[in-house]
């Protein structure tokens, strides 16, 4: 069994995070459930349509787990895609699961299936609000090699509790988007140092938006999803109006950086440079004191 989160795929990361055995998949790929829109695009098709949706334990708990499959097509949401996710989230309303886990790895949406894929996002973020507002938890679980851009860039930071690896990356818009928006100059997304520092776990943990950074193992995101199942706090206007003043605040502290060294550096990293070298344990010890707390 591999033990590398990035390098594993969806059903692997699924295998190494729950109890041995619990897992009962919804809607398995003998379902033929795929997406009408490719094939009739010459776009090959799969019979999960790159998500398994399902039931298990964690930890001796009850949960229901939606995970992404970033090796067809980078993890892209189409209709059927984001309604299979949807559906697992409604589900969890009706049983009352412990928790949800969601293994994302998407580039976003898929440009054959646009429109589609935008409402099925959007259906993902409601049900995503509705779980939040009944205080279960929903755990995000980001270290896959597509990273979470996107429409389900926005829908991660809705959950309760964000684990990232350094080697996850978390934003809007992905490097050679924003590359071709703002030209090679501004953001060149060859510069893998500039991206991983930009939009990767270390710089996500320390400024506030993932609770958790672990190394590139199975087992340790599985350690850190077995405590967000402890974190479902109910996402009220307060909370909403507590998160609008921590991002005022921020862009007042840091809204002149150019960089994320220099947002470091003003959170008081005596040497920023060394910090995207270190290992997560390294990294903990020079960094769990500066980081921003939501």
């Amino acid at each position: 069994m591999k033990t590398s989160w990035y390098e594993a795929t969806a059903r692997d990361r699924i295998a190494g995070l729950l109890d041995p055995g619990s897992f009962i998949e919804i809607l398995p790929p003998q379902s033929r459930l795929r997406s009408p829109h490719l094939e009739p695009l010459g776009s090959p098709a799969a019979f999960d349509d790159g998500v398994i949706v399902g039931k298990g334990v964690l930890d001796g708990r009850s949960i229901l787990l939606a995970a992404q499959e970033g090796g067809f097509m980078g993890g892209a949401v189409g209709e059927v895609h984001g309604a299979k996710i949807t559906g697992l989230l409604e589900r969890a309303l009706d049983e009352r699961p412990d928790g949800v886990l969601l293994l994302l790895e998407s580039g976003g949406v898929r440009l054959h299936e646009a429109n589609a894929g935008l409402i099925a996002v959007s259906e993902i973020m409601r049900a995503m609000l509705n779980l939040r507002a009944a205080a279960l938890p929903v755990i995000v679980l980001d270290g896959g090699r597509y990273g979470v851009f996107g429409g389900m860039g926005i829908a991660a930071r809705l959950a309760s509790y964000i684990v990232m690896s350094e080697e996850g990356r978390l934003g809007l818009s992905g490097p050679e988007v924003i590359e071709a928006t703002v030209g090679v100059e501004e953001f060149d997304a060859s510069d893998r140092p500039l991206v991983w520092r930009t939009v990767g776990g270390k710089h996500r943990y320390l400024i506030g938006e993932a609770s958790a950074l672990v190394s590139d193992e199975i087992a340790a995101f599985r350690q850190q999803a077995i405590c967000g199942l402890s974190n479902g706090s109910v996402l009220d206007l307060g909370e909403v109006e507590m998160e609008h003043a921590r991002l005022k605040d921020r862009l007042a502290r840091f809204g002149a950086s150019h960089d994320a060294l220099d947002i470091w550096a003003a959170l008081g990293a005596s040497d920023p440079d060394t910090l995207p070298v270190l290992d997560v344990k390294e990294f903990h010890e020079a960094a769990d004191k500066l980081r921003i707390v939501s």
